[in-house]
């Protein structure tokens, strides 16, 4: 079967790969760019442990084709903390407690963290929303809603 070239950038840095028409954008992350940390947890499109940013847009990543990522900007969780540290989202998770066995953590912290650059200061109601594509069997939802809500108010400078 032919495989197809692709360029894109991930993470703020252009990559190239080959990959198969058929081949899910998660599959290409995790086998042919080793970026693990996007995990699959149906491969349906039901979990959003697949979680990713693609040119702004909140996707999973096993429902989007690998050879659909060329030109665009992929966010994965690997994107997400910096040389200087965790995102405060990251440390509010781990303040909270707000995970346990891992699957769904970095899909959640990738979606959550979309909806605060699209919205600074969401209600409950709002994350809730935002987040109901992200299923979590661990820890339930409330110590994740509150991770978010607790770094809204950080980013915005709000004393918890």
């Amino acid at each position: 079967m032919a495989r197809n070239h692709v360029t894109t950038t991930v993470n703020g840095e252009q990559v190239e790969y080959l990959c198969d028409t058929t081949q899910s954008l998660l599959s290409v992350l995790r086998d042919e760019l080793g970026l693990t940390g996007t995990k699959e947890g149906c491969a349906t499109g039901d979990c959003g442990a697949c979680s990713v940013v693609a040119d702004g847009r909140l996707v999973c990543a096993c429902l989007m084709l690998g050879v659909e990522a060329e030109g665009q900007q992929i966010e994965t969780i690997e994107g997400v903390a910096s040389s200087a540290g965790l995102h405060p989202l990251q440390q509010k998770f781990l303040e909270h407690a707000a995970l346990q066995c891992g699957i769904c953590t970095p899909g959640i912290i990738v979606a959550a963290k979309a909806l605060l650059e699209k919205n600074p200061d969401p209600t409950e109601e709002e994350v809730r929303y935002w987040l109901a594509g992200n299923l979590c069997r661990c820890t339930g939802y409330d110590k994740i809603i509150r991770a978010v809500l607790d770094t809204a108010k950080q980013i915005q400078g709000v004393s918890s």
